[in-house]
């Protein structure tokens, strides 16, 4: 899924604002609350919450192509 196991919470936000979607359209992609994904996306360091509601957004975001790198963030090249 990507080159670093635990992206931050900034890291998090980059991606969203990537993608040009909001926060409710991704909390509800990944079917959690959007007070959820901006506690999210405040955390200091890795993102925290309980493991199945960080692991829906990330599977969410790698479904759009959103890849963590160290210390940032990226689109994938589609592949044909």
């Amino acid at each position: 899924m990507s080159e670093i196991n635990q992206p931050t919470g900034k890291q998090l936000a980059a991606a969203r604002a990537l993608l040009g979607i909001g926060q409710i359209e991704l909390a509800n992609a990944a079917n959690i609350s959007a007070p959820t994904l901006r506690r999210m996306e405040a955390s200091s360091g890795a993102v925290e919450g309980m493991k199945n509601n960080v692991a829906a957004v990330l599977r969410v975001l790698d479904d759009r192509n959103v890849e963590f790198i160290d210390g940032g963030v990226r689109l994938r090249e589609k592949q044909c």
